[in-house]
């Protein structure tokens, strides 16, 4: 069952029942033959987060992205879930929409690694895999404390000020800079609830890809900023070298450098997902 709701006039924004769940879902419909391309967005982001990026991505490549249950506009569930769990509901969502062929993969930063699972549970299903700002999980090289505390709290997404004030320290890069950056993300988020944040976090409790990253055979493009506070780009670095024939490009932003970098970063992932169209 799906009502529509509204469009942004990026996506398309539905609910839809997945399993039992609703789910916030944000589609743009794409052009016939060209894979469509599910995205698994950041810890507390709401859909609307990546709408700029979505904006700069070629026009021909369709985009999926859901809220997690528990954030934006997704009702919170009674218990917590894994990783697994929720990248079992993006493979049942896209089934629901009909896409029961390939379809490529995006992960940020904690969506890198539902992104990573995806891959693994599901490795006929994910023709590529994009890892944004991400990291192996729970054995990954550590980020800087002061960035792991503020991210520990979903107040960054309910007080503006608070935002402004630690926002250049937490996601580093261009956002250190320019200011008007923090105010343009504070724009396009939809706070979540505190218990759902919380299962976000709960949901990568002791997970960790390193053991098996080296079995995933999709082509993948790794994509880090040399300022991130929250994942330092050596995580980057040892995915990199684990995931056979993987391509690791390094950019010079931060954290959230698909926003901030969105027009520059765009362009190429869509030539990542195109090539062998041309």
């Amino acid at each position: 069952m799906s009502a529509r709701k509204h469009m942004t006039g990026v996506v398309d924004i539905d609910t839809i029942e997945v399993d039992g769940r609703f789910l916030r879902v944000g589609k743009r419909d794409g052009q016939r033959g060209v894979t469509p391309l599910l995205l698994f967005n950041g810890v507390g982001a709401s859909l609307e987060l990546v709408e700029p990026f979505v904006a700069a991505l070629e026009r021909s490549i369709g985009v999926v992205i859901f809220d997690v249950p528990g954030v934006g506009g997704s009702p919170t569930p009674r218990t917590p879930y894994r990783f697994s769990g929720v990248a079992h509901l993006g493979d049942r969502l896209m089934l629901k929409l009909g896409f029961d062929g390939t379809v490529d993969v995006l992960g940020i930063s904690w969506g890198g690694a539902v992104a990573q699972q995806f891959a693994f549970d599901f490795p006929k299903r994910c023709r590529r895999l994009i890892l944004a700002a991400t990291s192996p999980g729970a054995l990954m090289v550590p980020g800087k404390i002061g960035a792991i505390v503020k991210l520990a709290s979903p107040r960054r997404y309910t007080d503006p000020d608070f935002l402004r004030r630690v926002g250049a320290d937490l996601y580093g890069g261009a956002y250190r800079k320019n200011p008007e950056l923090l105010h343009h993300h504070a724009r396009h988020i939809k706070p979540s609830g505190g218990l759902g944040y919380a299962f976000q976090l709960l949901a990568g409790a002791g997970w960790t890809s390193l053991p098996w990253l080296h079995r995933l055979r999709q082509p993948t493009l790794i994509i880090h900023g040399t300022d991130d506070p929250i994942v330092p780009l050596t995580n980057a670095k040892i995915m990199a070298s684990l995931i056979p024939g993987s391509r690791l490009h390094v950019i010079d932003d931060g954290h959230l450098f698909l926003l901030s970098r969105a027009k520059d970063v765009a362009p190429m992932i869509s030539s990542f997902l195109l090539e062998d169209k041309a």
